[in-house]
């Protein structure tokens, strides 16, 4: 281990139950007069988005909404959002929901004003830089599920729909500038999302922890993260109401996106190519990998675990650690297998070479190779 890295932090954030209804005044100190609210289309017209819409429009903000966004966004989203943007004469956007929605929004706030294609800016080397940094419109991140984090993230996954490629986009100033997380926008989430976005935390946790690179304090918070998924996932999965519980996981879902600044590993280097193929919640695909993916590592990461067990109350170290992930997965009604999500064998050559080019191969403990990812997805099927 080199100890040597760039580090870098999330934005404001104002938690708390009821806190959706500082929404304007954040509009404010953003500069925002005009907002944009980009939502997915599951979301546009649920309670949740027309009450935060109301908000908005008893403040003079209007109440503007561009929900034209799939569960796995594309470029053809984007551009349609970006022309929505630009035709409503806007000068900020709420980026409202999950990840999709977040990751949507941050675009659109981000391509608003570049001359280029969203692929020149994709997380390689510096090309962050091709951007105008001035030309980004202000962002507010309010996310209604707990599990991507993508509101204190600065970056975007978007899939090409012409490679069937997810692609992470990036520039610091994508982080918003204000977020606000107010457990009681997850109360409605079903059990099968709460199960899904609760382990994507998990999985940014692990994943984060078991990285190579220096990055101590991603460390210290990727661990607490897995306590929280522990002690809560199961709770607000039982009682989609209890407002501790959830809390405690959107809580866990902006440490787990903090902490995978210390790199994530083979579980998204394989479920970005599998969700962008076959069109599956990631989260879920994610938690589906990870069995495969912890045995696969078990001799880089073993030692490490059997400490992180010890803290999260698991017995049998890095064994039992394994061991209860499986039972999380089976008690939240996860497959056992990708072959239950759609993947089919004859996709393995495809998502390997997917895999392959994600940056998430660069932060796995061990080396990922054609052959060793090959045997992964079967290992996984």
């Amino acid at each position: 281990m080199t100890l040597s890295g760039n580090w870098s932090y999330p934005t404001a954030i104002k938690f708390g139950a009821g806190r959706i209804k500082e929404l304007a005044e954040a509009c404010a100190a953003a500069g925002m007069k005009k907002p944009l609210l980009v939502t997915d289309k599951g979301l546009a017209d649920l309670p949740v988005t027309q009450s935060t819409l109301d908000i908005l429009e008893a403040a003079g903000l209007g109440r503007a909404m561009f929900s034209q966004v799939d569960p796995n966004p594309n470029e053809k989203n984007l551009e349609a959002g970006v022309a929505a943007y630009k035709a409503g004469d806007h000068d900020g956007v709420i980026a409202f929901g999950g990840g999709s929605g977040l990751d949507l929004g941050k675009m659109v706030a981000f391509m608003c004003g570049q001359s280029r294609p969203v692929w020149d800016f994709e997380d390689i080397g510096d090309w962050w830089t091709r951007a105008d940094a001035d030309a980004i419109a202000p962002i507010i991140a309010v996310p209604t599920t707990a599990g991507t984090g993508s509101e204190v993230g600065r970056a975007s996954v978007i899939t090409d729909s012409l490679t069937h490629q997810k692609k992470i986009i990036f520039h610091p100033k994508v982080l918003p500038t204000v977020v606000i997380c107010d457990p009681e926008l997850t109360v409605g989430m079903p059990k099968f999302i709460t199960a899904g976005t609760g382990l994507d935390a998990f999985a940014h946790c692990v994943e984060a922890f078991s990285s190579p690179h220096y990055h101590p304090m991603s460390q210290g918070i990727a661990l607490e993260g897995m306590r929280l998924v522990k002690d809560y996932l199961p709770r607000a999965y039982a009682d989609g109401t209890d407002i501790e519980a959830r809390a405690q996981m959107m809580s866990a879902a902006a440490m787990g996106a903090t902490a995978f600044q210390k790199g994530l590993g083979a579980i998204h280097a394989m479920s970005h190519p599998i969700g962008a193929v076959f069109n599956t919640h990631h989260g879920t695909t994610n938690a589906v990998c990870m069995p495969a993916v912890l045995d696969f590592n078990a001799s880089a990461i073993a030692a490490r675990f059997d400490m992180a067990a010890a803290y999260l109350g698991i017995e049998g170290g890095f064994d039992g650690f394994k061991t209860y992930v499986q039972e999380l997965n089976d008690s939240l009604g996860i497959p056992r297998g990708l072959a239950a999500l759609g993947v089919t064998e004859t996709a393995i050559p495809e998502l390997v070479k997917g895999a392959l080019i994600d940056p998430s191969c660069g932060g796995n403990p061990l080396e990922l190779t054609e052959a060793n990812l090959t045997q992964l997805f079967k290992d996984a099927l």
